[in-house]
């Protein structure tokens, strides 16, 4: 009996979302379990005969899957401490090797949230990015290999496991609609990478998840602004931010033919939401391409492709080398299904040996809500290439290959 007690307490414990210390600290457990059934085919011809090739197979490329801690400590007068710390999971390959959002802050019911140590972008999770993309951690993300958004290597654009390490972020409270996100990166965050070990990868791009530019007392940064507001029962948001990049020491040497030495990115963009259809845009301007000449593995869809080269980073830019991106979507709730349709395009201009290279994409697809946590997903990816060749400045997130791509999934995911 009394093994019997002991076993419904800890399975109680475990069950329990929230936990208070004796001392007053709250600890959330949260995270997300996914698995897609999908198939990539990339080739000149679509996939479909001659040079292509075929991934196909039950997995999570999109690294959806994460489990964390969000802690927090009421400090009096509108103050708290907080913190977070959350791990990456692969659940098609048994793999949970991938840092996420690691850090401590404090924050104020007056001013806003103040953030120290490994944090999402601003471009990520506040303006556009991630919050537009219905599909966002799936095999049909907009992102990287679906050729609408920046997916970027250096953690300063809106890919799946893009983060900035050694960063400081604020995020300040809405005020008559308005909103502010900031971030710095002082100094040479690369050298304590945790997906990095030892010198080589920290030379140049890496190309890992989190690698940014800065070095020798450069400093990296971000911003972004929004406005929410209601017209007549329609609502909408308008954003738009501006993210530069230093390059280190050695991407100078790099490419010092190229004349590049830093990376900037312009965006802006809005939504629109009446009734239960919403529209979504948003444009990007990149100059001096740095990390936006790459992204993340996750980005690519290459964290363990069946076929190396399905991999692809199609809204990558040249090295060195400005471009644009560009993203529509519009979606329509009808009872528990979300109806998606979204599409857009990059464009990446030609610079010394590289050609000019465009990428246009379009996506349909449902996602259908079994409850609040729990839902199923699917759908088609088209990629059209245009000519030019792909740039692959990264050296390990995948391969990359000129060709087109069609890319179907259905998945599940569950949110606790």
């Amino acid at each position: 009996m009394n093994k019997k007690l002991i076993a419904l307490a800890v399975a109680g414990a475990l069950a329990a979302p929230v936990i208070a210390s004796a001392q007053g600290t709250n600890v959330t457990i949260f995270g997300r379990v996914q698995q897609e059934y999908s198939g990539v085919a990339s080739g000149n011809n679509g996939g479909s005969t001659g040079d292509q090739s075929y991934q196909g197979g039950l997995n999570d490329n999109a690294r959806s899957s994460r489990w964390g801690l969000q802690i927090s400590e009421d400090l009096g007068r509108g103050l708290k401490a907080i913190a977070r710390l959350e791990q990456g999971i692969n659940t098609g390959s048994g793999t949970a090797n991938t840092p996420r959002e690691q850090w401590v802050g404090l924050s104020s019911a007056q001013w806003g949230d103040v953030k120290f140590g490994r944090v999402q972008s601003p471009f990520k999770d506040f303006a556009g990015g991630m919050t537009i993309d219905p599909f966002a951690y799936t095999t049909l993300q907009a992102n990287g290999a679906g050729a609408t958004m920046t997916g970027s290597a250096n953690g300063m654009g809106s890919g799946a496991n893009g983060f900035v390490n050694g960063a400081i972020r604020f995020d300040s409270i809405q005020t008559d609609g308005f909103s502010f996100a900031g971030l710095l990166m002082p100094g040479d965050a690369n050298s304590f990478d945790p997906t990095k070990v030892g010198t080589a990868d920290q030379s140049a791009f890496g190309g890992g998840q989190g690698y940014t530019g800065g070095k020798n007392g450069e400093w990296d940064g971000q911003g972004a602004a929004k406005y929410a507001g209601n017209y007549m029962g329609t609502a909408y948001t308008v954003f738009g931010g501006y993210s530069r990049d230093n390059a280190n020491d050695a991407q100078k040497a790099l490419v010092a033919t190229l004349g590049s030495r830093t990376e900037e990115t312009w965006r802006a963009g809005g939504t629109l939401k009446y009734d239960n259809l919403q529209v979504v845009g948003q444009y990007e301007r990149i100059t001096n391409a740095i990390g936006a000449a790459s992204c993340t593995g996750a980005a690519a869809l290459a964290a363990n492709p069946v076929v190396a080269s399905s991999g692809q980073c199609n809204s990558a830019m040249n090295l060195g080398g400005d471009g644009s991106i560009w993203h529509v979507g519009t979606n329509y709730q009808w009872g528990n299904t979300q109806l998606v349709a979204q599409g857009g395009a990059t464009t990446a201009e030609a610079i010394g040996t590289s050609a000019g290279r465009d990428a246009k994409s379009f996506t349909v697809g449902a996602i259908h809500s079994l409850s609040k946590r729990t839902s199923l997903f699917g759908g088609y990816q088209r990629v059209t290439m245009g000519a030019g060749q792909l740039e692959a400045a990264g050296t390990d997130t995948g391969t990359y290959v000129q060709g087109n791509r069609n890319t179907w999934t259905m998945g599940m995911r569950h949110n606790f």
